[in-house]
């Protein structure tokens, strides 16, 4: 009888924070459509620029599935340079050129083996065939490619988790409630907090970048200092985020709860899972997303060789980002005092 009256407590318990009800229903069921919506959306089909292809090879990649485009050499390569093609073809009397973006491995193996296919279908006898790289190459593996989104990913999560807990933990222990009692304005608490757990971003994002390029040996054009501006900004955009969503959590396990809403719609859209494939919709959403930007902007100082001016773009919108959810994070501090 104890037993169970202790089991009707948790229910009652459970029960009336409708929230975690909620979310016990709508998480994983939001988290599953967006896998069905990645995995079975995620077929990728390559985009070829041709130059002088004979109408047979043309032929033959078409029924491949590819995006075929016939182009002059110039524009192959400027739309291989805006990652606006996947890989060119150019023949000429000496021979086949084969020119591949290379920066995903995946696709650049599908693009390779769909112009050989095409190639060994149509050709008489074999020709030279010269294959060369703009990104990457021959040895590029997929956690090459993938590492900037996974670099971005652990600086985002762990710092959004524990900025989250550590400022709950603030509110909940009575030090926020002092805090407040001073005459302190509310931008500079929120400033406070944004720097002293800035620190501890500052030394994670060090740590996690320096264990992903020197002791996994990732393979990247950039240089450690290269890339670390860019993962410590998204850093920053997680610090502020954590803080501010953990004003509405009234523990650590509803700090948790943010997880699968906040945080794996990040990761299904960010660019670690192909996207062409997926509804215009859906990749629209990703774009909304601060890690998508971050993995974006990582991607092309690591992978590409891009210089911090060259993705500016994606850097001052992380920047604006961490700009609103500061100042979201003055407003929701007027919960507490409004001053």
């Amino acid at each position: 009888m104890r037993t169970l009256a202790l089991a009707k407590r948790l229910v009652k318990q459970v029960g009336r924070d409708h929230r975690t009800v909620a979310l016990m229903f709508v998480a994983p069921l939001l988290i599953l459509l967006l896998l069905d919506l990645v995995f079975t959306g995620a077929e990728a089909k390559p985009v070829l620029d041709t130059v002088t292809a004979p109408a047979p090879v043309v032929e033959q990649l078409k029924k491949a599935g590819a995006t075929v485009r016939a182009v002059s050499l110039e524009r192959a390569r400027a739309d291989l340079a805006y990652k606006a093609a996947d890989a060119f073809v150019a023949f000429s009397p000496g021979g086949v050129e084969i020119r591949l973006e290379g920066s995903d491995p995946l696709i650049s193996r599908a693009a390779l083996q769909t112009v050989q296919k095409a190639m060994q279908a149509t050709a008489p006898s074999p020709v030279p065939v010269r294959i060369t790289y703009l990104h990457g190459g021959p040895d590029f593996t997929a956690l090459d490619y993938d590492a900037p989104v996974l670099v971005a990913f652990f600086v985002f999560f762990f710092v959004f988790l524990i900025a989250g807990v550590q400022f709950l933990r603030e509110r909940t222990a009575g030090t926020l409630e002092r805090v407040l009692a001073t005459p302190l304005r509310r931008h500079e608490i929120v400033l406070g907090y944004f720097l002293g757990f800035g620190l501890f971003a500052l030394a994670q994002t060090l740590v996690i970048q320096w264990f992903v390029l020197d002791v996994m040996k990732i393979r990247t054009v950039g240089g450690f200092w290269s890339a670390f501006p860019v993962s410590l900004l998204a850093a920053t955009v997680a610090l502020a985020l954590g803080t501010l969503l953990s004003a509405f959590a009234r523990n650590e396990f509803q700090m948790m709860q943010f997880i699968p809403l906040v945080i794996l719609p990040q990761v299904f859209l960010s660019g670690l899972f192909e996207l062409r494939g997926l509804p215009e919709w859906l990749r629209q959403l990703g774009e909304a997303f601060p890690l998508t930007h971050a993995a974006r902007a990582l991607h092309g100082v690591m992978v590409e060789g891009r210089s911090l001016d060259q993705v500016q773009a994606e850097l001052w919108i992380l920047a604006g980002y961490c700009v609103a959810f500061l100042a979201l994070n003055v407003v929701a501090l007027r919960r507490y005092r409004r001053v």
